[in-house]
């Protein structure tokens, strides 16, 4: 009888074989700096201003916490990252980390052109087997929430109620269709251009053998997203998984969304495409949902996330020949608990329709032991001058600052190799 060896997570050892001393001392500092709220909240409003105003920051953010959660400001730069992940079984998910903004149909298109030469660039790289794209970065975010506001929640979620195949979600896209008379002919006209920016990508992965990540967005304009979304699978995933929705299970209709996603394949002959998130909006999703006097649409709490989290994790496993998921999550339980599932099953801790991922510059722990078990793991790394990706940089120092327990985890994990290494 084969006995496969257990995973652990605290193999600091296999987990930070990547980092010299100089760099795990950096990143003890950095994770140090984050666990103090008063100085994160303070550096979050002042770092934006300083970039905005031109004064001489660049420095002290490059060698700080963009090294530790960004691959460069070319990809040039991210090369030399990519290469050194690739050296101990880890791939990447490359992603151009400028935010999206109403940039006009000038920079719309700009947009789409940067994401195929990342596809073109990530064809080249023999450990970059994916790229990620923001909707809001192709499209604007007006139109997007108009043809939102045309699909009416409450008659979709009557229309999960009654139904338990995949009509559901096919519903969804009829209505959507319908909404579209809504627009005006140049709204219209404008979606179209939309839809042809995403197919441009996604036709260029396809041809390319590079996954497209399509981004979750706020839930005010996540319907069109999930529309365009299917539209693309149904046309690009016919014999593998090119195009892969973001599905966000803080979100407490997400769960019966991927059922509904499955089922709609299923009727529809494509390959779903799964990545499975807890999600990112929490606090915005919520505060505008009490402004705005509607039923907030995040989980009532922490644990009915981790509840769905792992439901859709079973969900996915069960339905492995249809459904090709990836787990994003830092999560050390979803984790373990896949790749038990798939041992349970006796399926391959590499099969093709499973990936795991983690955020560059986090957990470590998780993704480096993941990939000396056998599994496919990548870490998903953004690009992009510092001025462009201050967003995102501010939201990891904030969701390290915020998520009980993660700097401090990151920390001892840190503290017990640098003890290891006999470091102070």
């Amino acid at each position: 009888m084969n006995v496969q060896p257990a995973i652990s997570f605290d193999n600091t050892e296999t987990a930070f074989a990547y980092k010299d001393n100089a760099a795990l001392k950096k990143a003890r500092f950095l994770f140090s700096s984050m666990g103090i709220g008063p100085l994160v909240k303070l550096g979050t409003r002042i770092t934006p201003w300083a970039i905005r105003a031109g004064l001489p920051v660049k420095g002290i953010i490059r060698n700080t916490i963009f090294k530790q959660f960004v691959g460069g400001e070319s990809l040039n730069e991210t090369a030399a990252v990519a290469s050194k992940l690739g050296e101990y079984g880890v791939q990447v998910i490359l992603d151009y980390g400028v935010e999206g903004g109403d940039y006009g149909e000038e920079g719309l298109d700009h947009a789409r052109d940067e994401f195929t030469r990342v596809i073109d660039y990530a064809a080249t790289q023999p450990n970059i087997p994916f790229m990620s794209v923001k909707v809001t970065g192709i499209a604007r975010s007006g139109l997007l929430e108009k043809l939102d506001k045309s699909v009416d929640p409450s008659t979709l979620r009557q229309a999960q109620d009654r139904l338990s195949s995949g009509q559901a979600r096919l519903s969804l896209m009829k209505r959507f269709d319908k909404a579209m008379e809504a627009l005006t002919d140049e709204e219209r006209a404008e979606w179209q251009r939309v839809y042809n920016r995403m197919q441009h990508i996604c036709r260029e992965a396809a041809e390319k053998n590079i996954g497209v990540l399509i981004d979750a967005e706020e839930s005010w304009i996540q319907d069109p997203v999930d529309v365009l979304t299917i539209k693309m699978m149904e046309q690009f995933n016919r014999t593998k998984a090119v195009v892969y929705n973001t599905l966000q299970l803080y979100r407490h209709d997400r769960l019966a969304f991927l059922k509904d996603s499955y089922e709609a394949a299923r009727l529809r002959n494509f390959i779903l495409g799964a990545k499975l998130v807890r999600g990112a909006y929490m606090e915005k999703e919520r505060r505008r949902a009490e402004d705005m006097n509607y039923p907030s649409p995040i989980q009532p709490d922490k644990a009915a996330s981790d509840r769905d989290y792992n439901l859709a994790i079973e969900f996915c496993v069960e339905n492995i020949e249809q459904i090709a998921f990836i787990i994003a999550s830092h999560n050390e339980y979803s984790n373990l608990y896949t790749t038990q599932l798939l041992r349970n099953k006796n399926l391959s801790l590499h099969h093709p329709h499973v990936h795991f991922s983690q955020l560059y510059g986090m957990s470590d722990n998780i993704t480096f032991n993941l990939a000396g078990a056998g599994c496919a793991v990548s870490k998903y790394l953004p690009f992009g001058p510092i001025k462009d990706v201050i967003p995102y940089l501010m939201r990891r120092a904030q969701e390290n600052s915020s998520v009980s327990g993660q700097t401090g985890r990151e920390l001892a994990l840190i503290r017990k190799e640098m003890t290891r290494r006999g470091l102070q």
